[in-house]
């Protein structure tokens, strides 16, 4: 028996679990653990800054701080919160009074093209962590790394704050989160869960964390560099996939044919060793995920020690997949302007309605959200903007509205940039009258309406891969 497998099985079961960070991930892995009846207690760690503060105190009335559809999310917090199994605080020195402790916390990149990402609040948190780390603890890092950062900078930091040995001492592994806005609880419970300790005690304390809260889902062990690969590989390939149709749908309108139908013939063709995994084209990528996780996955090559093989000057397919998605919200102006003309009108002092400002369909996630940059492109060409969006009503520099005849009043262009549900029923007749143009454009960036229902009331359409229709007789 090793010396950490003595020092686990002298404390015993884990009973007491913290979670820092309580944001999207941190929150409802917390509620989950302390709704768990193995567990006896929960700390959600939240600093007590301006931004965050409100947190706090809302968590601990049972309320959630995330606005959009999250189901279960708030009568969970609720219950666990009056079962006296959930509290939230700021004082990182409780620490010192767990079993384990998980880090659910941001790592964006401030400029992929230099593949360095900014760390600065993982590591302010792992530093927290470090100084109130008492032996036997399971230090778990949810959030998605660069793949060596376990085994790296943060077995090296806590063992320099802490003065104990990760390993011998403490257990430590990686458990990335595998969770998408409106399906938070669900994603943790049903999806199976990647486990990479950085020993096999460490796996082992690790899946007995996780394990309670899992009922579809299942444990998958490996190393902890394994997993850091595994996370930041399955976003690069989703966003490769999104990329593939992104591209298929612009190759689609040059041909001037819709990229709906050719992707429903794709997709039809099933069979033993035939997988088509098809996506939808879109107004682009966003979120804390998709938009950095190509480039935590280069820069582990980049890092690592071993020798890459690779086609000599060919470019990273990841990195360019990155690049046809970030295009997309250009590709929207560009729609957007081509309407303009088609009424002999200039993107300049065209006033255009923005629909949806959240990355993703009924969520106030607006995270990286496509929705800027196609924003600050309009105004550098002198349009006159407004925003509407049912869940993000507020955004630092960026008003917003949650009034959508007020959004679109006199509008030139309404253009459609999240595919919110609210957005499906919004009826051609009511536009154009709210509008009071005689030839209202309409840019559909998510496949939100039908392109003849428009068209037949004089709309200008344009639809990301409707070929078929983006030269259309103006009625």
């Amino acid at each position: 028996m090793t010396k950490l497998e003595k020092l686990l099985k002298e404390r015993g079961p884990i009973k007491k679990i913290g979670v820092l960070g309580m944001g999207y991930v941190g929150i409802p892995a917390a509620v989950l653990f302390a709704d768990a009846p193995c567990f006896n207690k929960v700390l959600g760690f939240q600093r007590d800054s301006k931004s965050s503060s409100y947190k706090i105190d809302m968590l601990n009335h049972g309320e959630s701080p995330l606005k959009g559809e999250e189901p279960g999310l708030e009568d969970l917090i609720g219950k666990v919160v009056k079962a006296g199994k959930f509290e939230c605080t700021p004082d990182f020195s409780r620490i010192s009074e767990l079993d384990a402790i998980t880090l659910a916390i941001q790592t964006p990149f401030a400029n992929p093209k230099d593949l360095e990402p900014d760390f600065s609040a993982l590591i302010e948190g792992i530093r927290n962590v470090g100084k109130y780390l008492k032996p036997a603890m399971l230090v778990v890092l949810e959030s998605t790394i660069t793949p060596g950062t376990t085994e790296g900078m943060a077995k090296q930091i806590l063992e320099e704050e802490s003065g104990l040995k990760a390993g011998e001492d403490f257990a430590l592994a990686h458990a990335p989160e595998r969770v998408m806005v409106g399906r938070l609880l669900r994603n943790i419970r049903e999806h199976d869960r990647i486990v990479g300790g950085i020993n096999e005690a460490s796996t082992r304390r690790a899946i007995e964390l996780y394990s309670p809260v899992l009922t579809v889902g299942k444990v998958i062990p490996m190393s902890a560099t394994a997993a850091e690969v595994t996370k930041t590989a399955e976003n690069t390939f989703r966003d490769l996939q999104i990329a593939a149709i992104n591209q298929l749908a612009l190759y689609c309108e040059a041909m001037e044919i819709n990229v709906y139908d050719v992707r429903t013939g794709v997709d039809s063709l099933k069979g033993e060793g035939i997988t088509r995994a098809i996506l939808w084209p879109g107004a682009g990528v966003g979120g804390h995920c998709l938009t950095k996780d190509t480039y935590h996955l280069e820069r582990g090559v980049k890092i690592g020690n071993g020798q890459l093989d690779y086609p000599e000057g060919a470019d990273s397919i990841y990195v360019l997949a990155r690049k046809v998605n970030d295009f997309m919200p250009l590709h929207m102006y560009n729609l957007t302007v081509a309407a303009l003309e088609r009424i002999g009108k200039e993107i300049k002092g065209s006033k255009v309605a923005m629909l949806g400002w959240a990355f993703i369909r009924d969520s106030d996630d607006a995270r990286n959200t496509p929705s800027e940059p196609y924003r600050d492109l309009c105004l550098k060409a002198g349009a006159i903007v407004t925003v509407h969006d049912p869940y993000v009503l507020k955004y630092p520099g960026v008003e917003i509205s949650d009034d959508l005849e007020k959004v679109i009043r006199d509008a030139d262009a309404v253009v459609v940039l999240a595919g919110h549900s609210a957005y499906f029923n919004v009826k051609a007749d009511w536009v154009k009258e709210v509008t009071g143009k005689a030839s209202p454009i309409i840019v559909d960036g998510r496949n939100v309406v039908e392109p003849d229902e428009f068209i037949g009331k004089g709309f200008v359409y344009k639809g990301i891969g409707r070929g078929d229709k983006n030269k259309h007789v103006i009625v």
